[in-house]
């Protein structure tokens, strides 16, 4: 019987990479919300691939990106402290995109942790392009930094999916594993609901507010006299009260879709009915208020 290897890998990259989609991916659900607006996540979310020889445990980080507010600062401490503490890195390159100074600023931080933390080079989205362009890709990122390895993959289409988690495997040290069985995420259930809120509330908003987009879930709870209803009662914050009425739309119809949008994800999530009480209210500049930012949960 060969040894049971156990871990911790985390996907960087710029903004928008495919990081939070590629983990879903290889965990086999959702675990990280995802969205074509850049910075959709804002905390390190764990997701857990289970085999019969390894468990790995995957975190996906925020992209990394030159901060414009304290929110984005934050964001930048979340992905570095999270590089010091895994086992393995793979550094994420969509292939329909140039390899840009973005790409290039994070390879120049990758370096710093490269010599004791292996770094794996990944081009995703292989789906979206020609297989010559996948090759072009990977040689010039190659050219960015020396990758203990370097890998094409798509998540859509599961294009060597489990080729990136075996190469994964094989960097974890050997250990028990470090979760139950069943569990595929260790973020708390009022977390994951939150996202799925926020999720909801990205698609098809203009590009200057998704920055600007928080949820708080003030309650969770069942139904007095029902066990198969859960009251949720949540918050969705945003910085100016023109935003608002963005969130809102025309006689509330945009918050509607939402709250329906939303309340779908979360009762797959919950695995029952859902009744949810969502409220936008205006916190204004919360991104650069330290304050607002603790109460929000940064």
């Amino acid at each position: 019987m060969s040894e049971h290897r156990s871990g911790f890998a985390c996907f960087v990259g710029r903004p928008n990479a495919g990081k939070s989609t590629l983990t879903n991916a290889l965990v086999g659900t959702k675990v990280a919300i995802t969205s074509s607006k850049p910075q959709t996540t804002r905390h390190a979310i764990r997701g857990i691939v289970h085999r019969e020889d390894a468990q790995l445990v995957l975190i996906d980080t925020p992209g990394l990106h030159r901060p414009r507010t304290l929110l984005g600062e934050r964001l930048n401490d979340i992905v570095h402290t999270t590089w010091s503490e895994v086992d393995v890195v793979g550094f994420c390159v969509p292939a329909n995109e140039k390899i840009g100074p973005g790409d290039k600023f994070i390879a120049a931080e990758l370096q710093k942790i490269a010599k004791r933390t292996p770094v794996l080079g990944i081009v995703t989205k292989t789906d979206l392009v020609q297989p010559q362009q996948v090759a072009e890709q990977l040689l010039a990122l190659q050219q960015v930094m020396d990758f203990a390895e370097l890998v094409p993959v798509s998540a859509v289409d599961g294009f060597q999916v489990g080729t990136l988690a075996d190469l994964l495997v094989q960097r974890l040290p050997e250990g028990p594993q470090l979760y139950p069985g069943g569990e595929l995420t260790d973020e708390p259930e009022q977390t994951l609901v939150a996202e799925l809120i926020r999720e909801a509330a990205l698609e098809g908003v203009r590009d200057e507010l998704p920055h600007s987009i928080a949820v708080t879930v003030e309650e969770m709870l069942p139904r007095e006299g029902r066990d198969d209803l859960i009251d949720v009662h949540a918050f969705l914050f945003v910085e100016r009260p023109s935003q608002k009425g963005i969130i809102l739309g025309h006689k509330g119809e945009r918050l509607r879709e939402v709250g329906a949008a939303a309340r779908r994800n979360i009762e797959r999530l919950l695995g029952s009915k859902v009744y949810l009480d969502l409220h936008i209210k205006v916190a204004k500049e919360w991104q650069r208020d330290p304050r607002q930012l603790r109460r929000l949960g940064f």
